[in-house]
């Protein structure tokens, strides 16, 4: 694959520099990692099931993912000191451009009434978060092997610290976003 990356080096850099007006090259926004989440909730207690969400999110990321734990307990969650919360993956280089050009060819335009991701997604710093209802999209993903179907969010880190050059490069790696309002 890594065609987004070969796009990015040949077109979306020179473009995202002529359109954000950019003179210095090394202040071009670039995707700096994606992070894929999943927060256990009642399925934290069931180790079959955290490993089975583990082993998804794995398949899915090409890259193998870690169970969180909880750093403090707190009675009111019935939540204690090291008991598994949640399953991430962090993915950087090759991966990272893998599996954006994956979710973006494949798996979005498979989600059924599709409209676009929310353009609201992004945190004032750069950086963009959207949430996906279930892992079925992937065309890793075997529908025998899954024990509970579950969610993920995803953030994509960019490093500029502006949302509108953040939404630019997005948009040119080809996330379709949803219709309406402009961001920036």
């Amino acid at each position: 694959m890594f065609q987004l990356k070969k796009l990015y080096k040949e077109e979306i850099r020179d473009k995202l520099t002529k359109e954000l007006d950019i003179k210095n090259p090394m202040l071009i926004p670039k995707l700096e990692k994606i992070v894929i989440s999943v927060g256990a909730g009642d399925y934290a207690k069931d180790t079959k099931i955290m490993q089975n969400i583990a082993d998804t999110i794995s398949l899915i990321a090409g890259q193998r993912a870690v169970i969180t734990t909880a750093k403090k307990s707190v009675a009111g969650f019935k939540m204690r000191e090291g008991m598994p919360m949640g399953v991430k993956v962090t993915l950087r280089g090759n991966q990272m451009y893998n599996f954006l050009e994956k979710l973006v060819v494949i798996a979005l335009p498979r989600v059924k009434d599709f409209r676009g991701v929310p353009r609201n997604g992004f945190d004032g710093r750069g950086n963009y978060n959207f949430g996906l209802n279930e892992q079925l999209m992937f065309p890793e993903v075997v529908y025998d092997d899954i024990m509970v179907t579950h969610g993920m969010n995803i953030t994509i880190v960019t490093t500029t610290n502006n949302d509108k050059e953040a939404f630019k490069l997005l948009e040119a790696f080809g996330m379709p976003f949803a219709k309406g309002r402009n961001n920036g």
